[in-house]
């Protein structure tokens, strides 16, 4: 079982007083979470690959897209997408044989399930997808089975994420570093973002949350950082205090979660930060728990998908994890 860390350790490059202050935000406002043991009940026989993905929607059921029992869904024809009541009761299975490399998942406001698939093979992959909650798909963006760096091509397209206006922003992040901008439907607007590290400039990004007043940030991996935009690309901060960041999600009360892997980077923790999306305040820290997911439901448990490290199994039937707070 995960244990929850209070404190946290404070990066070395930052500065003293920044450092003070940020210990300070950390144990002035401290959480606890506890793990509630095996929660998902499986289908029959069904085994988890790596679960990188998990959303909630607005009745409190969670998604999770998980890669075929396995690393990919190359060859495979297990679900990548299951779906859960709040009790953990299964309701649906979703995607079987469709997909090639599961990434990116949103629930928008209107119950629809939007997901990215991250590679090319066959002539599927490398897409976004929005799914109506029965199943059947509604929109597809991106060129089935091309990668490439065009409007309406992608490379590595790691995750989506809906406006409350509709509007479609994509992390295009393993290859191409850049945001792409769509509208509600599915029309090219603008893009932003080139390799590097200067403000605006990634390398690597992963993951997309947006925040009551409509911010965009942006899990920009190996630059160890967060990133925050309004809605047309514009810089307005940088939050560097975190570490490596694979997933993120903001909760209607402008919690931020944040899903860090931080194994290679001793000088942050590795679990799951809950934050103020207002100031970076840290909350709590969910420790010990090697994720790429997060996401939280209205009362607060948070949701997670644990994959292996390096060397480790991929495949768990206890991959789906909550933590409630105590």
């Amino acid at each position: 079982m995960a244990e929850v860390h209070k404190i946290m350790n404070v990066p070395g490059f930052i500065s003293v007083a920044t450092a003070l202050l940020f210990c300070a935000q950390v144990s002035s406002q401290e959480l606890s979470y506890r793990q509630t043991g095996t929660w998902a009940q499986l289908p029959e026989g069904f085994e988890w690959g790596q679960v990188i993905a998990v959303d909630v929607d607005a009745d409190g059921n969670v998604y999770a897209f998980q890669r075929c029992s396995s690393t990919t869904c190359v060859d495979r024809d297990e679900p990548p997408l299951l779906k859960f009541d709040s009790s953990g009761e299964h309701l649906m299975s979703w995607g079987s044989g469709m997909l090639i490399w599961p990434h990116g998942l949103d629930i928008d406001a209107e119950g629809n399930i939007w997901i990215t698939d991250g590679r090319p093979d066959g002539g599927r992959g490398e897409q976004v997808l929005k799914i109506a909650p029965d199943g059947e798909v509604l929109m597809a963006i991106g060129t089935a089975g091309v990668a490439g760096d065009g409007p309406y091509t992608f490379n590595g397209v790691s995750d989506v994420e809906v406006a409350d206006n509709g509007n479609i922003f994509v992390a295009d992040g393993h290859n191409n570093n850049r945001i792409v901008k769509y509208s509600p439907d599915g029309e090219f607007m603008m893009e932003w973002g080139r390799a590097g590290s200067a403000p605006g400039e990634f390398n690597q990004p992963h993951s997309l949350a947006m925040d009551s007043e409509g911010r965009l940030f942006v899990a920009d991996r190996e630059n160890l950082r967060l990133q925050i935009f309004d809605q047309d690309g514009k810089f307005i901060d940088a939050w560097t205090q975190f570490g490596r960041i694979s997933g993120i999600a903001i909760g209607p009360d402008d919690t931020l979660y944040l899903a860090a892997q931080n194994d290679a980077y001793p000088d942050f923790e590795t679990g799951i930060y809950v934050v103020s999306a207002k100031d970076g305040t840290v909350k709590a820290i969910i420790g010990d728990v090697y994720t790429e997911s997060v996401v939280a439901d209205g009362k607060g448990a948070v949701y997670t998908g644990i994959r292996g490290r390096t060397g480790e199994p991929q495949v768990s039937v206890d991959a789906l994890q909550r933590f409630e707070p105590r």
